[in-house]
Formats: C-alpha cells, structure tokens, sequence
C-alpha cells in the first residue's frame, strides 16, 4: 500500500508520517517511511532548484516511493512529485513537470491532505509564511481534483490527528470480504474554504446531526 501526505507547508506531514508508521508497526505491518527530497536537496544546496532541476528532483521522489513500496507492506511518501510541481509552478511554468506528478499521484493507493488547523511555525529554510499555506493548499486541491484523484483531509491536533489519518487508512485498505469503500473527499457548499471544511469536519467527528459528508 503506498500512501501520499500532501499538504501546505507547516501542516504536519513529516511527523504525521512518523506517528502513522510507528502505529502501523505496532499492527505488525513492515512500513516504509519516503523523506521529502526537495527538502533534502534543498538543505543540501542552500537554495532553491532551478528549473530545469524540479524535474529529476520529482523523478528522485518518485522513484524512492517505489522502491520502498517493493520491500514493505506500506510505503509512507513525506509529500511526492506532486508537491514539487506545485511548489515549482509558483516560480516557473513546467508542463512536463506536472503532466509528470499528476500521473505518478494516480498511484497512490491512498492520499491525505493536511488541514491547515496547526499553527505556521518558520523553518528557516523552505517556509514562506502563514499567508503562502492557503494558496498552496488550494493549489494542491485544484491538482487532484482535475486529475481525478480522491483524496482525504486530515484535521486534529495531535493524538487526533493520527487517528483520523489511520481511520482514512482502514476504510482504504482492502479486506478479505471484499474491496475498500468508494473513495470519498469533504464536500461543503464552500469547499474551497477551509476554515468552512474544518466547520465540517469538527462537526462530523463530534457526531452532531446536521454533519454531511458527501462523495
């Protein structure tokens, strides 16, 4: 099972991904956990690609993901090509790029979003500021949903959020009765808002009647 965490900067992936493979382990399954490589390339180099470096940049990713997939039950990408392709798109137009990532992203068995509910914490390195996380996460929406790819977002603080994140992954995993359920994502009458997904989400965990979750 290969799983992808997506999601703006400063939402969690990295220890999200931690927590979600120390859980998986305790069921008894062997996980893989996949570093973000532009963070590495990035820390590394002491700057920024250029553009003509996103590209093998995405295909490094990539390639990890599916190499850790080939010796563990579950493979945890910490973000995908995907991410680069957005992130490079805010600086330069790279068609191949993200015609690239959003064929690679059709093969995940699983993707998560992280909400934007935990606060922006600099990183001194990749880190923008709190006003870069919203449009980032909307760019990263727009992405999948026009390459049609089912996603789930995970909310919480803490303890929370770890256990919405394995609740996505159980209802994704296949079972010996039949296959996993239909795919679903958030849907509110303002789906684009988050503050208005994150009304909806916190309403549904709660359990309060009016909460819909629509596929």
């Amino acid at each position: 099972m290969k799983i992808a965490l997506l999601g703006a900067e400063s939402t969690g992936k990295t220890r999200l991904a931690g927590e979600l493979a120390a859980r998986l382990r305790a069921q008894g399954k062997s996980v893989a956990v996949v570093p973000e490589v532009l963070r590495d390339w990035c820390q590394r180099e002491g700057r920024e690609p250029r553009p003509e470096e996103q590209l093998p940049i995405a295909r490094e990713q990539e390639r990890l993901v599916t190499q850790a997939a080939h010796g563990a039950d579950v493979a945890i990408a910490d973000t995908t090509a995907l991410m680069v392709a957005i992130y490079s798109g805010m600086l330069f137009e790279d068609g191949e790029l993200y015609r690239y990532a959003l064929e690679r992203q059709r093969r995940y068995d699983l993707t998560l979003v992280t909400g934007l509910d935990l606060p922006w914490v600099a990183d001194g390195l990749q880190r923008q500021g709190p006003q870069v996380r919203e449009q980032v996460d909307a760019l990263v929406r727009q992405a999948l949903a026009a390459a049609g790819v089912p996603y789930r977002v995970v909310y919480g603080q803490g303890e929370q959020r770890v256990a919405n994140a394995l609740a996505a992954i159980d209802s994704a995993t296949p079972t010996p009765a039949g296959p996993a359920g239909r795919p679903w994502t958030w849907v509110c009458d303002k789906c684009s808002d988050p503050q208005c997904e994150l009304r909806l989400f916190t309403a549904i965990a709660t359990g309060l009647p009016d909460a819909v979750a629509r596929t």
